[in-house]
């Protein structure tokens, strides 16, 4: 008996460019043994929907899509009982998540290696309860995903992230935040902070792989402290373009929780879509939350 399949897909993601091979898609899962439902998205909401509402009827769920369609389906997935392995076809205008787990950015060499990879399990992370996969940002950088229209971003790719982020990191104004993680209190005014799970943030920074293991069940915290002057700047980009966070200007630790009290003005980016801040935010590390279907030998 033929397993059973649900694509749950963005056709507005990137350059719409995974549209025109969702025939070539749906074949290739046909031949590995399953019968594939598609449903498509209409707005934001509609991947947790889907996910939620017809996920424990299928075997598997693959998302087609970028990292805040993938956000949507993992959000849904963990409101059903039934733990459903999720593949995930990386179509967005910037895929740090799936760059991470370094899944290809060949549309139908991704759709194979779902059908013929390996159940992962994966952290996941919530914020004041909402989940996010792999980042719960403020500050600098932050701001591109989800203030930058979806047109262009798909004229502009990467180059719309990294125009907004160098455009971002000399005119943010710093937010004054109080993290603490494994007892440690760190206060001071930041320009950007990031609790991640991934090497890739918003297509422009990227974290040492060494220091990151996304199934270790901790998160990675980075805080860049806001610069007094031009020469404390160029440090500070020195140290996040060399991997090295060995600076009174950075912030680097690890923890599984962080509780936080910010400015209730302070807007966050989960996965790059918007959340609206708030005055404490707990943010928990899920710890083996979900499945993602890979290739391992790729990894």
């Amino acid at each position: 008996m033929n397993k059973r399949n649900l694509i749950i897909m963005n056709p507005c993601s990137g350059k719409k460019r995974a549209n025109k091979y969702l025939t070539d898609i749906v074949d290739i899962f046909t031949n590995g043994g399953y019968m594939s439902t598609v449903l498509t998205t209409t707005k934001r909401g509609d991947g947790t929907l889907y996910a939620a509402q017809y996920g424990a009827e299928f075997d598997l769920i693959t998302c087609i899509g970028g990292d805040g369609t993938f956000n949507e389906v993992v959000a849904g997935l963990l409101e059903n009982d039934k733990r459903v392995p999720v593949g995930y076809i990386p179509a967005g205008s910037t895929n740090d998540f799936a760059n991470s787990l370094k899944l290809s950015s060949n549309i139908t060499a991704a759709a194979r290696d779902i059908v013929s990879g390996e159940k992962v399990p994966l952290d996941i992370g919530s914020f004041n309860g909402r989940k996010f996969s792999y980042i719960a940002s403020f500050g600098a950088f932050t701001q591109a995903s989800y203030s930058t229209p979806q047109n262009v971003k798909n004229m502009l790719g990467h180059l719309a992230y990294i125009l907004e982020g160098v455009t971002s990191l000399t005119s943010i104004k710093p937010e004054h935040m109080r993290i603490e993680a494994d007892g440690v209190v760190y206060e001071d005014d930041y320009i950007f902070g990031a609790i991640s799970n991934s090497t890739s943030v918003a297509g422009i920074l990227t974290l040492n792989p060494e220091y990151v293991d996304m199934s270790d069940g901790m998160f990675e915290l980075l805080l860049v402290k806001s610069p007094k002057n031009l020469l404390d700047l160029t440090e500070i980009v020195h140290m996040l373009t060399t991997q090295n966070y060995n600076s009174d200007k950075l912030v680097f630790v690890n923890s599984k929780e962080f509780v936080i009290k910010a400015g209730q003005d302070v807007a966050w980016s989960l996965d790059g879509e918007y959340q609206e801040g708030c005055e404490e935010i707990r943010i928990e590390n899920l710890h083996h939350a979900i499945d993602v279907v890979i290739n391992k030998e790729k990894r």
